[in-house]
């Protein structure tokens, strides 16, 4: 007849000890989600329905924050300027895919350019926003090199005032900043294609530039649509550029920006809240329509592009009504 085992001999054994292990790997970081991120994101959500500041009485106003969000004139703008920041990203892009295939083949120096090149990516946002601020202000760094080139300084624009350029001059920064890190992604990429598709190429006679189009850019498409999704999601929800170098004043204010404003300056917390899941719905929706335009257009993820496949479809059925 067995005997029941103790409690202590069956906390002790192997099975319940792995069971127990697993458990307890689990609970912290999902505690850890429930606390810090879960919890708190729909306790935003509630607090979009509230007219509320940090402290004191709530009033519950519905669709109100939402409704204001496409109405006030400083939340639309805001949603404006993201345009800029999401050509800066292309530009960011097409450079950091230039200079990936450029020094991801034997280039005298190209250790060096691949380490100044990344090296911005590294230094602290904030840091990246002073060194632009003292950059752009009226007679520093930018100014006096122009002045070198000939230029009087009474016919170049304030950088960061003007109203026609002080946006672009912003987004710039983001180009210098982030360029690196895509080009990394784009290094490691292209390193992976079997070299045994380039001698191909070179039996074929193509050039450069062939390689490129035919060899290189089929066989990253997946990387590259990873950065597109990161810089256009990126470029929706930017602050630490124009909060620190203009903090936001002529005509600047990004969408984060105008929303830290609200939070923190004006108390506007429910609006804040709003915006916030405003600015989530809207990335989620870009995102949703960029993966499908790229797997319709240029097949990621699938063999190849759907619309090809369509295409092939229609034109089986047409032969087979013909007939």
């Amino acid at each position: 007849m067995n005997e029941k085992k103790s409690f202590k001999a069956w906390i002790t054994s192997g099975k319940v000890n792995r069971k127990l292990c697993i458990f307890t790997f689990m609970f912290v970081p999902v505690a850890l989600l429930l606390v810090f991120t879960y919890i708190p994101f729909f306790k935003m959500i509630g607090f979009s329905f509230y007219d509320m500041k940090y402290i004191g009485e709530r009033e519950f106003v519905g669709l109100k924050n939402y409704l204001e969000v496409f109405t006030r004139q400083d939340c639309f703008q805001a949603l404006k300027l993201s345009l800029y920041y999401i050509v800066a990203s292309f530009i960011q892009l097409a450079l950091a895919l230039y200079f990936a295939s450029v020094l991801s083949f034997k280039v005298k120096g190209s250790g060096v350019f691949k380490g100044l090149m990344f090296f911005p990516y590294l230094v602290c946002g904030i840091a990246v926003g002073f060194i632009f601020k003292f950059f752009y202000t009226r007679g520093f760094v930018l100014d006096t090199v122009l002045q070198w080139c000939g230029f009087n300084l009474e016919q170049l624009p304030y950088w960061l005032r003007d109203t026609r350029i002080n946006n672009i001059s912003v987004a710039a920064t983001s180009v210098w900043r982030y360029m690196g890190q895509g080009m990394v992604m784009f290094i490691g990429a292209i390193m992976s294609v079997d070299a045994s598709l380039y001698e191909a190429g070179d039996i074929d006679g193509a050039n450069s530039f062939q390689k490129f189009i035919y060899i290189i850019l089929p066989s990253i498409k997946t990387i590259i649509v990873l950065n597109m999704i990161l810089s256009i999601t990126g470029s929706l929800s930017v602050f630490e550029p124009p909060y620190v170098i203009t903090g936001g004043d002529f005509g600047t204010g990004t969408y984060f920006v105008i929303m830290n404003e609200l939070a923190h300056e004006s108390q506007k917390v429910g609006l804040a809240s709003a915006m916030a899941i405003v600015l989530l719905i809207l990335i989620m929706i870009a995102t949703m329509i960029q993966k499908w335009v790229e797997k319709y257009y240029f097949g990621v993820g699938d063999a190849e592009p759907l619309r090809e496949v369509r295409k092939r479809k229609k034109r089986l059925e047409a032969k087979g009504g013909a007939r």
